[in-house]
């Protein structure tokens, strides 16, 4: 899954109120003045069975009309090179604009689709005033409102039309190479933890931040192992890094934690873990991907007896609820635990792969449930009669029972630890469905 879809526009026509929408979840800040998007956001959605990713290029620094332009054009340049599908965002509340107007000529010199999503059409008048729309000459024209949500089923059926099938599917290709990626923020160490392991200095490593623009393949061999290691440039802050190669680096960091199957998270040890750090979590975790955190520059924190299980601690309790990870305390430059961290990583991937036989499955899970059943709901007993896992490449299991839709998330929970203490499933997200029997 590598489909990715770029929300683009002049300041507050919505962009971080529709990537929310499409997200389900308020992570971008939505205010009425224009230009609080500091920040570039980053997230998965699905739609009709269909994955993708959705990038919201906010981030424009107030200043005058010029700076806006220039700033707008390097955003759509670097979106519609690098994304499937770029939105470009109006709003019917202000109408056509020379911002919208400029961003449309750069918009049509690519061969990319791009949807035109005419946003905050709210009212039967706003629907015909937002017709002016289709004079930008730009087509397929959706109109929405991105705060009820109204219109955006239409945009979304739109996009998953264009997701071809292979892009979709789940299915596990056996003869491939394990894939790991190494992410992290920028000056996290990534680049010299690949050098460290490959024993040359294959990418450039310096103390700015960013150094490594585009993603790097390696092919390696460790314990008679073959598996390919992805450099990743690092997914950094707009506040941190002002140029346009910032936004795509970290289209390709998305982009390589897309094609891989484990990703290595690389923490500062003397910074912690920070907010961004989580993001980046949160997204691989999203995409079902295996799972390893390394906290990297261990030799420069100053360590007592217990330093090391206390920050594992508040690590696992700040990564809640995946937090079933392996968490190893390495240093890429005195090349510390580095070839553990690939031996863990491997057993990551085992895990990943494993297949549970469906009798072993039922025996040992109806079990589980008989020993704790799920709350009855208005006077009727939930019954789990089946278990069976899915041909997918993110392990994943369905419940057969008599009210799939009731089944609330702690009960879920208590089902995915079961899952967990009964099979080896460390560091890999686990997906749960119940099905109607």
């Amino acid at each position: 899954m590598s489909f990715t879809v770029a929300i683009v526009g002049r300041p507050n026509v919505g962009k971080s109120t529709l990537f929310n929408r499409l997200l389900e979840q308020r992570k971008a800040i939505v205010d009425d003045v224009s230009g609080v998007t500091r920040d570039r956001q980053y997230g998965v959605t699905d739609w009709n069975g269909k994955t993708f990713n959705v990038i919201d290029t906010g981030g424009f620094v107030h200043g005058s009309e010029d700076i806006f332009e220039k700033e707008i054009a390097k955003q759509v340049l670097v979106a519609v090179q690098e994304a499937n599908v770029v939105f470009f965002m109006v709003d019917a509340a202000t109408g056509r604009t020379d911002l919208d107007d400029a961003m449309v000529s750069t918009l049509r010199k690519s061969t990319k689709p791009v949807f035109v999503v005419v946003n905050k059409v709210d009212t039967n008048e706003r629907l015909l005033e937002a017709n002016e729309f289709y004079s930008l000459g730009l087509e397929p024209v959706f109109f929405i409102a991105a705060a009820s949500g109204s219109g955006t089923g239409e945009l979304l059926d739109a996009v998953t039309a264009l997701i071809p099938a292979q892009e979709n599917i789940d299915e596990v290709d056996e003869t491939s190479l394990p894939k790991f990626a190494i992410i992290g923020q920028p000056n996290t160490g990534k680049s010299s933890l690949l050098n460290a392991l490959i024993g040359e200095e294959r990418t450039i490593v310096s103390d700015i931040a960013g150094t490594t623009r585009d993603t790097i393949h390696t092919h390696y061999n460790l314990f008679q192992k073959e598996f390919i290691l992805i450099d990743t440039a690092g997914i950094r802050r707009k506040s941190k890094v002002h140029e346009d190669l910032e936004f795509y680096s970290v289209i390709r960091a998305i982009k390589a934690m897309d094609e891989a199957d484990v990703c290595l998270l690389l923490l500062d040890a003397t910074k912690g873990l920070t907010a961004q750090d989580l993001n980046i979590y949160s997204l691989a975790t999203r995409k079902g991907k295996g799972l390893v955190v390394l906290v990297n520059k261990w030799d420069l924190v100053e360590k007592e007896t217990n330093t090391a299980v206390q920050f594992e601690k508040d690590l696992k309790q700040r990564l809640a609820p995946f937090n079933d990870v392996p968490i190893l305390f390495v240093s890429a430059l005195e090349k510390i635990r580095i070839h553990k961290a690939v031996e863990i990583a491997l057993k990551v991937f085992e895990n990943k792969k494993q297949k549970i036989a469906t009798a072993q499955l039922n025996d040992v899970m109806l079990k589980t449930i008989a020993a704790y059943h799920p709350p009855v709901v208005r006077g009727h007993p939930i019954k789990i009669k089946f278990i069976t896992q899915l041909p997918t490449v993110t392990p994943s299991f369905a419940f057969f029972c008599n009210f799939p839709d009731d089944i609330k998330t702690p009960y879920r929970n208590y089902l995915e630890n079961q899952l967990r203490e009964q099979f080896d499933f460390t560091g890999v997200p686990i997906r749960i469905f119940f099905r109607k029997k």
